[in-house]
Protein backbone atom coordinates (compact mmCIF):
# COMPACT_ATOMS: atom_id res chain seq x y z
CA UNK A 1 0.00 0.00 0.00
CA UNK A 2 1.33 3.24 -0.89
CA UNK A 3 1.46 6.31 0.91
CA UNK A 4 0.71 9.61 -0.37
CA UNK A 5 3.07 12.10 -0.14
CA UNK A 6 2.14 14.70 2.68
CA UNK A 7 0.09 17.84 1.60
CA UNK A 8 2.10 20.62 1.35
CA UNK A 9 -0.84 22.64 3.89
CA UNK A 10 -0.36 19.12 6.36
CA UNK A 11 1.83 19.95 9.46
CA UNK A 12 4.14 17.19 10.54
CA UNK A 13 3.58 15.70 14.07
CA UNK A 14 7.17 16.65 15.05
CA UNK A 15 6.58 20.16 14.01
CA UNK A 16 3.26 20.20 16.10
CA UNK A 17 5.00 18.92 19.10
CA UNK A 18 8.00 21.41 19.17
CA UNK A 19 5.21 24.24 18.48
CA UNK A 20 3.11 23.03 21.94
CA UNK A 21 6.12 22.62 23.83
CA UNK A 22 7.75 26.24 22.75
CA UNK A 23 4.03 27.32 23.28
CA UNK A 24 4.17 26.43 27.05
CA UNK A 25 7.77 27.52 27.54
CA UNK A 26 6.79 30.15 30.63
CA UNK A 27 4.73 27.61 32.31
CA UNK A 28 7.91 24.63 31.83
CA UNK A 29 10.30 27.78 33.19
CA UNK A 30 7.85 28.39 36.06
CA UNK A 31 7.80 24.79 37.09
CA UNK A 32 11.54 24.19 36.98
CA UNK A 33 12.16 27.18 38.83
CA UNK A 34 9.89 26.45 41.40
CA UNK A 35 11.74 23.12 42.11
CA UNK A 36 15.00 24.87 41.80
CA UNK A 37 14.88 28.09 43.33
CA UNK A 38 16.79 29.84 41.10
CA UNK A 39 15.81 31.06 37.84
CA UNK A 40 19.31 30.89 35.93
CA UNK A 41 19.42 27.25 37.47
CA UNK A 42 15.91 26.63 35.53
CA UNK A 43 16.27 28.09 32.73
CA UNK A 44 19.74 25.99 32.38
CA UNK A 45 17.79 22.78 32.57
CA UNK A 46 14.71 23.87 30.83
CA UNK A 47 16.94 24.75 27.80
CA UNK A 48 19.20 21.28 28.11
CA UNK A 49 15.87 19.37 28.29
CA UNK A 50 14.02 21.17 24.58
CA UNK A 51 17.57 20.37 23.10
CA UNK A 52 17.50 16.41 24.67
CA UNK A 53 13.80 16.43 23.61
CA UNK A 54 14.00 17.81 20.05
CA UNK A 55 15.32 14.40 18.82
CA UNK A 56 12.94 12.50 20.15
CA UNK A 57 9.38 14.23 19.45
CA UNK A 58 8.73 11.39 16.94
CA UNK A 59 8.81 9.29 19.07
CA UNK A 60 5.92 10.55 21.49
CA UNK A 61 2.46 8.79 21.37
CA UNK A 62 0.46 10.43 24.22
CA UNK A 63 0.61 14.26 25.27
CA UNK A 64 3.97 15.92 23.95
CA UNK A 65 3.38 18.44 27.06
CA UNK A 66 2.88 16.02 29.60
CA UNK A 67 5.86 13.83 28.32
CA UNK A 68 7.44 16.90 28.80
CA UNK A 69 7.10 17.91 32.46
CA UNK A 70 8.14 13.83 32.63
CA UNK A 71 11.22 14.94 31.30
CA UNK A 72 11.16 17.68 33.18
CA UNK A 73 10.79 16.02 36.66
CA UNK A 74 13.93 13.46 35.41
CA UNK A 75 15.82 16.66 34.69
CA UNK A 76 15.30 18.28 37.89
CA UNK A 77 16.24 14.70 40.10
CA UNK A 78 19.16 14.98 38.30
CA UNK A 79 20.17 18.43 39.16
CA UNK A 80 19.29 17.97 42.44
CA UNK A 81 21.39 15.06 42.59
CA UNK A 82 24.40 16.46 40.75
CA UNK A 83 24.05 19.84 42.97
CA UNK A 84 24.22 17.05 46.67
CA UNK A 85 27.10 15.53 44.96
CA UNK A 86 29.20 18.41 44.30
CA UNK A 87 28.18 19.86 47.99
CA UNK A 88 29.17 16.76 49.92
CA UNK A 89 32.30 16.85 47.85
CA UNK A 90 33.12 20.50 49.12
CA UNK A 91 32.01 19.72 52.87
CA UNK A 92 34.83 16.25 52.41
CA UNK A 93 37.03 19.41 51.08
CA UNK A 94 36.71 21.50 53.65
CA UNK A 95 36.74 19.26 56.04
CA UNK A 96 39.85 17.91 55.40
CA UNK A 97 42.03 18.53 58.02
CA UNK A 98 44.89 18.82 56.01
CA UNK A 99 44.03 21.50 53.78
CA UNK A 100 41.83 23.13 57.08
CA UNK A 101 44.52 22.76 59.79
CA UNK A 102 47.63 22.83 57.96
CA UNK A 103 50.29 25.35 57.68
CA UNK A 104 51.04 26.52 53.58
CA UNK A 105 54.47 26.87 53.70
CA UNK A 106 54.56 27.04 49.97
CA UNK A 107 52.04 30.15 50.09
CA UNK A 108 54.38 32.01 52.55
CA UNK A 109 57.12 30.85 50.04
CA UNK A 110 55.67 33.08 47.40
CA UNK A 111 54.03 35.74 49.24
CA UNK A 112 56.03 38.98 47.39
CA UNK A 113 59.55 39.69 48.55
CA UNK A 114 58.61 43.17 48.54
CA UNK A 115 56.29 43.17 51.12
CA UNK A 116 58.50 41.55 53.58
CA UNK A 117 60.83 44.78 52.74
CA UNK A 118 57.87 47.31 53.14
CA UNK A 119 56.87 46.29 56.51
CA UNK A 120 60.59 47.65 57.38
CA UNK A 121 59.48 51.04 56.56
CA UNK A 122 56.42 51.02 58.97
CA UNK A 123 56.31 52.65 62.47
CA UNK A 124 58.17 49.61 64.51
CA UNK A 125 55.39 49.35 66.36
CA UNK A 126 53.32 48.41 63.43
CA UNK A 127 55.96 46.30 61.63
CA UNK A 128 56.07 43.67 64.62
CA UNK A 129 52.37 44.18 65.08
CA UNK A 130 52.53 42.62 61.69
CA UNK A 131 55.20 40.06 61.86
CA UNK A 132 53.97 38.38 65.00
CA UNK A 133 50.05 38.34 64.07
CA UNK A 134 50.40 37.57 60.46
CA UNK A 135 53.77 36.06 60.34
CA UNK A 136 54.14 33.88 63.31
CA UNK A 137 50.34 33.56 63.42
CA UNK A 138 49.61 34.66 66.99
CA UNK A 139 46.15 35.75 68.11
CA UNK A 140 45.10 39.51 68.58
CA UNK A 141 45.03 38.68 72.11
CA UNK A 142 48.08 36.70 72.99
CA UNK A 143 49.92 39.94 71.21
CA UNK A 144 47.98 42.52 73.89
CA UNK A 145 49.29 40.05 76.63
CA UNK A 146 52.63 40.25 75.50
CA UNK A 147 53.15 43.83 75.23
CA UNK A 148 50.68 44.44 78.08
CA UNK A 149 48.16 46.19 76.27
CA UNK A 150 44.38 45.54 75.73
CA UNK A 151 42.92 43.47 73.07
CA UNK A 152 41.24 46.94 71.54
CA UNK A 153 44.79 48.47 71.66
CA UNK A 154 45.84 45.43 69.80
CA UNK A 155 43.09 45.08 67.51
CA UNK A 156 43.17 49.29 66.69
CA UNK A 157 47.09 48.59 66.10
CA UNK A 158 46.98 45.66 63.72
CA UNK A 159 44.51 47.44 61.69
CA UNK A 160 46.75 50.69 61.20
CA UNK A 161 49.76 48.58 60.42
CA UNK A 162 47.95 46.46 57.52
CA UNK A 163 46.47 49.76 56.37
CA UNK A 164 49.83 50.79 56.31
CA UNK A 165 51.19 48.47 54.93
CA UNK A 166 48.79 48.52 52.27
CA UNK A 167 49.22 52.10 51.28
CA UNK A 168 52.96 51.33 50.94
CA UNK A 169 52.53 48.21 48.71
CA UNK A 170 50.36 50.64 46.47
CA UNK A 171 53.21 53.12 46.78
CA UNK A 172 56.18 50.77 45.70
CA UNK A 173 54.37 47.83 43.68
CA UNK A 174 51.48 50.01 41.42
CA UNK A 175 49.47 47.58 39.57
CA UNK A 176 50.58 44.64 41.11
CA UNK A 177 49.40 46.22 44.70
CA UNK A 178 45.85 46.26 42.42
CA UNK A 179 45.51 43.21 40.77
CA UNK A 180 48.03 40.81 42.80
CA UNK A 181 51.43 39.52 42.61
CA UNK A 182 51.89 36.55 43.31
CA UNK A 183 55.55 36.01 41.63
CA UNK A 184 57.20 39.38 42.59
CA UNK A 185 59.72 40.90 40.06
CA UNK A 186 59.42 44.14 40.96
CA UNK A 187 62.88 44.11 43.03
CA UNK A 188 60.93 45.95 45.92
Amino acid sequence: MATSPPDSHEVPPSSEVVTALVANHRDFLAFVERRVGNRAEAEEILQNAFVRSVEKVDAIRDSAIGWFYRVLRNAIVDHHRRTAATARRLDSYAADPAITDAHDDELHGVVCKCVAELTDTLKPEYAAALRRIEIDGISVKDYANELGISSNNAGVRIFRAREALRKQVARSCGTCATHGCIDCTCGG
